[in-house]
């Protein structure tokens, strides 16, 4: 099983025009538990930007956050990535 399949069915779930947010989690959430599985860090950060935006849109901005702080903490280089870049903005956005 691949997590970023996984992550791109939650992305196209959430672009349906009246999306199931319950499923669209659900994706997500998977994604970063098969991430963490197969110790795919920067996959399991994709997901987890992905499910923060989601709770974000919820009004869960300090889950979100937390959730994403979590992950984005083991990274110690790499950080002019766009996937790190993008990391960094978000949750700046949720402090």
């Amino acid at each position: 099983m691949n997590p970023s399949d996984i992550s791109l069915k939650g992305e196209l779930l959430l672009a349906l025009p009246d999306p199931d947010r319950t499923g669209v989690e659900a994706c997500f959430r998977k994604a970063i538990e098969v991430a963490k599985a197969q110790e795919a860090k920067w996959w399991e950060l994709r997901a987890a930007c992905s499910l923060a935006r989601l709770m974000r849109d919820q009004g869960r901005r300090a889950e979100a956050h937390d959730l994403l702080a979590s992950i984005f903490g083991w990274f110690t280089e790499g950080f002019g990535t766009r996937d790190l870049v993008e990391a960094k903005a978000l949750l700046e956005e949720l402090a």
